[in-house]
């Protein structure tokens, strides 16, 4: 099916070393798929091989975004394909506005910038982000739920076709948590805009309505349901779930490799 996101058979990780181990799904328009997993099972290294990270790489598989195969390609590539990745540490690029950023992103693709400042003053009110934020560097001295309403922004101004967030609910209070989550689900029913949402929480799917859930264990979907699932982990815990589908969770895979997200600027 051309109009989806599809990734079969991903394997991956970082040099060194296999974390994902045989990654299989697909989004379609307007879904919303929730992956959960214990820390350390390859969530977040599963993002950062979809959207082409330095340093991480796939070895074999497939990933598709309307039907172009994104694996090989230049993160800037992957996404003017229409791909776009909400990090879980968003980093600070001090001297460029979030207009600045979004009109380059918008020229390099080829969109039209034309009442660009309008549209973002309109989008910023509908998450509550303040007009001081846009005339920063982006995330310069935001907080964390600052961070994530830009990172939110941005996503409903570049209209991808699908999104990966990850944990972007990490570090929001509950009205953040509440704007954040409701924009996503309706740039999914107003646009059409697939969602891979990663995630601890199921506070964030209360908001989200999940159409699939997803356990991620040991660098693979081990298994998925409706919502109930999420409701399921939260009595019985991942150790609970594996020991009822007859599985052993790995030990988390660590490797000894400087992380350049892990400082707040560029």
């Amino acid at each position: 099916m051309s109009n989806s996101f599809v990734i079969k058979g991903l394997r991956g990780g970082v040099a060194g070393g296999e974390i994902l181990t045989g990654v299989d799904l697909e989004i379609l328009p307007g879904e919303v798929h929730a992956l959960m997993g214990p820390n350390g099972s390859g969530k977040s290294t599963l993002s950062h091989v979809l959207m082409g990270r330095e340093g991480y790489e796939s070895t074999a598989g497939s990933v598709t975004v309307n039907g172009v195969e994104l694996l090989g390609l230049e993160t800037w590539q992957r996404a003017a394909a229409g791909l776009f990745l909400a990090m879980q540490y968003p980093v600070e690029v001090p001297g460029v506005r979030v207009e600045d950023l979004l009109e380059a992103a918008m020229r390099a693709r080829g969109s039209q910038v034309d009442g660009l400042n309008d549209r973002l003053i309109s989008e910023a009110q509908r998450l509550a982000v303040r007009d001081e934020f846009l005339t920063r560097g982006v995330n310069v001295e935001f907080s964390g739920g600052e961070q994530k309403r830009a990172e939110t922004l941005q996503l409903a101004m570049l209209a991808p076709s699908f999104a990966v967030l990850d944990e972007i609910d990490s570090g929001l209070d509950v009205d953040a948590l509440r704007d954040v989550a409701r924009r996503v689900k309706a740039m999914t029913q107003e646009d059409g805009l697939g969602v891979l949402a990663i995630t601890h929480y199921s506070r964030l799917l209360t908001e989200l309505n999940p159409d699939v859930v997803h356990v991620f264990m040991g660098g693979r979907i081990v298994t998925s349901g409706g919502p109930e699932l999420a409701d399921e982990l939260e009595v019985e815990g991942y150790d609970g779930l594996a020991a009822r589908l007859g599985i052993e969770i790995p030990e988390p895979v660590e490797f000894n490799r400087a992380d350049p997200f892990s400082h707040r600027t560029f």
